[in-house]
């Protein structure tokens, strides 16, 4: 079997009149993430780590946020198409390792339903999601947005 590993990394900003959604996951919130898509950070991470793994370019030039046909589209759409790239050359999704950060809301209880989602378009059950604070230190300590990282590992 052939293995490459992907890296990828997202940060949105928090906004009034924007829903919050992670992983494909609505969670109540005051604020949202501000980006031309949904902005979810953590499906984006997951898109960067799966294309860079697979040697394309970033989510930036595969959905750029010039087009309107990605404006305010569901990142869960944008993942099925990073697998379409993938299976075009061969490549599967293994296993998936995400970490977010934010200080609030508290996302334990919506992590499986986010899990649940991913796995339903990679066609894998090795999804880990992880969530922390960064201390009150820095933008996301100051509550002003959420960071989410990935790593990807693909095979064929």
């Amino acid at each position: 079997m052939n293995f490459k590993i992907g890296y990828g990394y997202d940060v949105h900003r928090f906004a009034k009149g924007r829903k919050l959604i992670l992983g494909g996951v609505e969670i109540p919130h005051k604020v949202g993430l501000i980006g031309h898509s949904d902005a979810d950070v953590l499906l984006h991470s997951v898109c960067d780590a799966l294309l860079g793994a697979a040697g394309f370019e970033d989510i930036g030039h595969q959905f750029p946020n010039t087009d309107p046909k990605f404006k305010n589209i569901s990142s869960l759409i944008l993942l099925k198409e990073t697998c379409k790239l993938l299976s075009s050359k061969k490549w599967k999704a293994g296993n998936i390792d995400c970490m977010l950060i934010l200080e609030e809301p508290k996302v334990y209880k919506y992590i499986e339903q986010m899990k649940k989602n991913i796995s339903a378009v990679l066609k894998t059950k090795d999804i880990s999601i992880k969530a922390t604070t960064s201390e009150g230190l820095g933008f996301v300590g100051q509550k002003k947005g959420c960071v989410c990282s990935a790593v990807a590992l693909i095979y064929k």
